[in-house]
């Protein structure tokens, strides 16, 4: 399977050989900051597993766990595309928004729920976690 995507104004496209490891909803409080208010939904993939054509730009900031995060976007459009973790360099989390085919996209873990505003639109049947749970694989280090 060949999963697709792109920004917005098609400056940056990629392909995905690979089935996503999970899609989750993040309400953390960088992720409500990048989401314009609300949560971004991440699917995450292995890394090798993604090729991107076009030019990202990237926007590092420190987690609470105090590995840097990066997330990276379209110089042109602005268009969220990725978000990774320095602690986890063998995954790379796609912005939901930018799939092609967004029934890809659907959901299936809420995280950061403890920073989420009270009129937050969290789906109660799925599984919620208050804070980072465990991804796939060893951190790195």
């Amino acid at each position: 399977m060949t999963i697709t995507g792109g920004c917005l104004c098609g400056a940056v496209r990629y392909e995905i050989e690979a089935e996503p490891l999970v899609v989750r909803t993040c309400w953390c409080t960088d992720c409500q900051k990048f989401g314009a208010g609300s949560a971004t939904v991440n699917v995450v993939f292995p890394a090798e597993a993604v090729h991107l054509k076009g030019d990202l730009r990237d926007f590092a900031s420190a987690a609470d766990s105090g590995s840097a995060m990066h997330r990276g976007f379209c110089p042109a459009c602005g268009t969220p595309v990725t978000t990774g973790s320095e602690a986890r360099p063998h995954l790379i989390g796609i912005r939901a928004g930018t799939l092609d085919d967004p029934e890809l996209g659907r959901p299936q873990v809420t995280i950061w729920t403890s920073s989420a505003p009270s009129w937050a639109p969290i789906d109660p049947t799925i599984p919620q976690e208050a804070k980072q749970p465990a991804l796939p694989g060893p951190p790195k280090g």
